[in-house]
């Protein structure tokens, strides 16, 4: 804590990312419940966002709404220091509300059209701590997603799909060492504000294969897109006259590409799903702020150099069960086994991340013959992790991080 210039350095490595790494697969109904092992046996209106080739199969002459609420719920994490109880902390818990929705159309000769709105990204970490809160008082990002996509049928047992992707995401990033400054732990008050915000486009492929009735394969990509978050940074060195940069700045952080291959099979009214996951987190290597206005030599050590990430790629394994139990009553359970992306030499307060078990469990009633209610509750249980980085770093223990989603919807078919 001592060291100034080090201290000060470390804390512009923050990012307008959270967790695991960031992405939220799971969006629908069913891929709540199935813990998103929801791909190659998907035949409802989600189709359209996880696996659109099999929307070439459901009932040609139907049209697929689905429409979702979800609650995701981030408890607080708690830091305990190995160095100095003084800077123990504890992040803020955190509430948000999602909605998504997904459509597919009938069949039009060969092709199917569908379309889903989605946040496949984002979520948020806000420390009040002294310590904790010179790294990230507030960091969120925000994400949404439109994705149309268009399916084939090429052969009688197998279709592709092909999807433009359109998003959109809004950042903001808060730090401030006020408090530390009071406690005498720094010498100098030091504070970041930046807004952000960006629309890129970006692709997605699937290909589905159904060799029998009873027997389903999968493969889908979706492409990498850069997230170039544009908007106005204010910068803030009391040592030096307090505001030293109020103009425009940007940061650019990956939507990673990600590729998976899916398998499933259905045994009388249960239908088994196995999904692999592989995400192109190396993509993250470095998070280099770029500022309109310049900055002295001194200020551009602190604000301005390039700080290493060294994300990973990342496999993840997703299991889900599927039964019908009678004509209106469908029950889902799922698992997964999830990866993180970020090594510990540059794990932050601002990426609290570690592997992960994620169990699920969900419902469809059908009401009538268009329309059915679901619900769906995730549990992501992420490992407690220790950090030691070394002198005037990060060293200590990161526990009870975990997030909760609880999703509601409906599904019409007409």
């Amino acid at each position: 804590m001592r060291n100034f210039r080090i201290f000060a350095f470390s804390i512009a490595a923050v990012s307008f990312l959270y967790s695991g790494g960031y992405k939220i697969p799971e969006q629908s109904i069913d891929s709540v419940a199935l813990s998103a092992a929801n791909v190659a046996c998907v035949m409802g209106a989600d189709a359209s966002y996880y696996n659109p080739a099999n929307m070439i199969w459901m009932d040609e002459d139907k049209s697929y709404f689905e429409g979702s609420l979800t609650y995701i719920n981030l408890p607080s994490i708690k830091f305990k220091s190995f160095v100095d109880s003084r800077l123990d902390g504890k992040s803020k818990s955190e509430n948000f509300l999602v909605p998504t929705f997904f459509y597919v159309s009938p069949k039009y000769d060969f092709l199917r059209w569908g379309v889903s709105f989605t946040a496949p990204a984002g979520l948020s970490k806000k420390w009040d701590t002294p310590y904790q809160k010179a790294y990230a008082q507030e960091f969120s990002l925000e994400v949404l997603e439109l994705n149309p996509s268009i399916s084939f049928e090429t052969w009688e047992n197998l279709s592709i799909a092909v999807g433009l992707r359109f998003v959109y995401s809004e950042g903001t990033i808060r730090s401030d060492t006020l408090d530390l400054q009071k406690e005498g732990l720094f010498p100098a008050r030091f504070k970041r504000e930046m807004d952000g915000d960006m629309s890129e486009f970006g692709y997605n492929i699937a290909v589905s294969y159904r060799p029998s009735p009873s027997l389903f394969l999968a493969a889908t990509y979706r492409s990498k897109v850069d997230m170039k978050e544009e908007g106005n940074a204010k910068l803030y060195f009391d040592a030096i006259g307090g505001k030293v940069y109020d103009n425009e700045a940007s940061v650019t952080v990956p939507l990673p590409a990600s590729f998976t291959l899916a398998g499933g099979y259905k045994y009388n009214n249960t239908t088994f799903e196995l999904v692999y996951e592989k995400t192109r987190w190396s993509s993250y290597s470095t998070l280099d702020f770029k500022y309109e206005g310049e900055l002295n030599p001194g200020l551009a050590k602190v604000f301005d150099a390039p700080i290493s990430k060294n994300w990973k790629d990342t496999d993840t394994w997703r299991f889900g069960v599927t039964h019908q139990y009678n004509d209106k009553l469908k029950l889902m359970l799922g698992f997964a086994i999830d990866e993180t992306p970020v090594p510990k030499e540059t794990l932050g307060f601002e990426l609290p991340d570690s592997d992960a078990k994620i169990y699920s469990l969900g419902f469809n009633y059908k009401i009538n013959e268009k329309l059915s209610v679901g619900g769906a509750y995730l549990y992501d249980d992420k490992e407690d992790i220790s950090i030691k980085q070394g002198k005037d770093k990060i060293n200590g223990e990161f526990s009870d991080n975990a997030a909760h989603l609880l999703t509601v919807g409906v599904k019409y078919t007409y």
